[in-house]
């Protein structure tokens, strides 16, 4: 008498550490959604003090900032296929052959480019009168561009971390993978609020 066997499935759990993320991201969706609802709730109040405001905003020097943001995250995201593929530094000088590590620090480069604009043009418009304590748009403006050049910052100091994790890592494994995999959520997470809050400050001004 012959006995079937059955095999169990396989189940594949998901990362404790991207669910984490990705959780900890919804939060931060909601942060920002408020900043967007006090911006829109500011603005419909003093329509001829926005139009004054917007001015003084430089949108050509404002997009060129904005696509080096943009470009950033697509070399994290390559970034992310290297580390994928379980190569973490490079092989050769051509770009198909570069590692996490290169990708990285060239995303490292570009965000540090994006906030350096971001802070000439607080100066530039500092010096045109328009700061923080100036009036609701100043608050508004520096509120909601100044949070999101914080977590700008805060993503250029996990790329140092995690490029440096590498380098001390005796083997670059699964972990180092999956660091890389949830530092490229969060970037991709500010880029796009970015591109968000950019259509609404510069471009529906």
């Amino acid at each position: 008498m012959s006995t079937a066997t059955f095999s169990s499935p396989t189940i594949n759990r998901p990362s404790a550490t991207s669910v984490g993320t990705i959780v900890w991201l919804g939060s931060e969706v909601m942060f920002f959604a408020a900043l967007f609802a006090m911006y829109f709730s500011l603005r419909a109040n003093s329509p001829a003090l926005w139009e004054a405001g917007t001015e003084h905003l430089n949108v050509p020097f404002a997009l060129t900032n904005t696509l080096i943001l943009v470009a950033s995250s697509f070399t994290a995201q390559f970034g992310v296929f290297a580390a994928e593929r379980m190569q973490p530094r490079a092989t050769g000088w051509s770009p198909a052959q570069w590692g996490m590590v290169e990708w990285f620090l060239i995303s490292y480069v570009l965000g540090a480019l994006f906030v350096s604009g971001q802070v000439w043009e607080y100066a530039t418009l500092i010096s045109d009168g328009v700061a923080l304590d100036s009036d609701s748009y100043g608050s508004a403006f520096y509120i909601t561009t100044g949070f999101h050049a914080l977590h700008v910052t805060g993503g250029l100091i996990a790329f140092l971390l995690i490029i440096g994790r590498t380098f001390a890592a005796k083997k670059f494994g699964h972990y180092e993978a999956t660091g890389a995999i949830v530092v490229s959520y969060y970037w991709h997470f500010v880029d796009v609020v970015w591109i968000g809050l950019f259509l609404i400050i510069y471009v529906l001004k």
